[in-house]
């Protein structure tokens, strides 16, 4: 394999530095529509290719797998993204196609938008560019777009992994104290730096805390994780916040949660169905809504394509892959 030039198959559009050292090193066919591919196009491309790049919105189950596994071509799935609960993993595994992912170099940007979020909700701050831009501002008031302070709340983080950590430490700033549930406890050291205090059980975390963030991965255990009877355990002056997967938050129940003024407000920058949200979201004036952008960095894109290049590279030199993501991790 090593003197062969691979075939390699980009579903997205993806970052011009990216698609230029696909093409120098490989057999690169690219989607310059940015549409994206339908099913049975995803199939053909992974048969007819030794590598297959897709992005979070390709959805690649075991039949299709199975089907690129009679062919034989297909050797890798290097996924441009972190999240890979878009692929069937065990199938993979079943088939010997190997899986890699492009973890580490979205977590301060995924960060940021949390924290931003976490500003936004409390602080009407869309509300109020829309009043303006509506041209019905009227000028200053002492009662007008009254919102809520942040300095000093109390932050619960549903995953404590890098994004989560790393949304621990901007929240140091805003003097807010920092709570988590996580499936494993942190070492005494890490808990320390962060201020985090650790809740075993989330039903308790959730009772107590200003403001939830989500930055766990979907998987099976954590679909719906958030689900009606835990949101009903939530205060009336909390906020829901999530830059993770739309799947963890049972959506109808958060929107009947936020219709009925029964917690403050949302944050969302991921839905459970993003190519067709729930319409009942626009009515919802107590949420702000996100187009899944909490990575959108120039920055993290291109970081994102150099990992997507390294993990190919290993590959055709059958050299251990950097990002291997394997059915165990998930």
């Amino acid at each position: 394999m090593a003197q062969d030039r691979l075939s390699v198959f980009v579903t997205r559009k993806l970052p011009d530095i990216t698609e230029t050292d696909l093409f120098s090193h490989f057999d690169c066919t690219l989607n310059l529509s940015d549409k994206a591919l339908s099913r049975d196009e995803l199939i053909d491309a992974m048969c007819q290719n030794d590598v297959l790049v897709p992005t979070v919105s390709d959805q690649i189950d075991g039949d299709m797998l199975a089907q690129a596994a009679k062919v034989r071509k297909l050797k890798m799935i290097a996924s441009f993204g972190t999240g890979v609960d878009h692929i069937d993993l065990l199938s993979a595994q079943r088939f010997g196609i190997t899986i890699s992912n492009t973890p580490d170099v979205l977590t301060e940007d995924t960060a940021d938008m949390a924290m931003a979020l976490i500003l936004a909700v409390p602080r009407r701050l869309v509300e109020g560019e829309t009043l303006l831009r509506s041209g019905r501002w009227r000028g200053w008031s002492p009662s007008g777009m009254l919102g809520h302070r942040i300095w000093g709340k109390s932050l619960g983080i549903i995953g404590m992994g890098r994004i989560g950590q790393a949304l621990a430490r901007r929240a140091a700033g805003f003097s807010m104290s920092v709570h988590y549930h996580n499936r494993n406890r942190l070492d005494q050291e890490t808990e320390k730096a962060l201020g985090a205090t650790y809740y075993s059980s989330l039903d308790q975390m959730l009772s107590q805390v200003d403001v939830v963030s989500i930055h766990c991965p979907h998987t099976p255990a954590t679909y719906h994780l958030l689900n009606e009877r835990r949101i009903g355990l939530l205060q009336a002056h909390a906020m829901v916040i999530n830059t993770s997967r739309g799947e963890i938050i049972e959506e109808p129940a958060l929107i009947k949660a936020l219709k009925r003024q029964e917690i403050a407000g949302a944050g969302l920058d991921v839905f459970e169905n993003e190519e067709h949200i729930n319409p009942q979201w626009l009515k919802i004036e107590n949420a702000v809504l996100l187009p899944h952008m909490g990575s959108a960095t120039i920055e993290g894109r291109e970081s994102m394509g150099n990992r997507v290049l390294r993990n190919i590279i290993a590959l055709k030199n059958q050299q251990p892959i950097p990002d291997l993501v394997e059915s165990a991790q998930f």
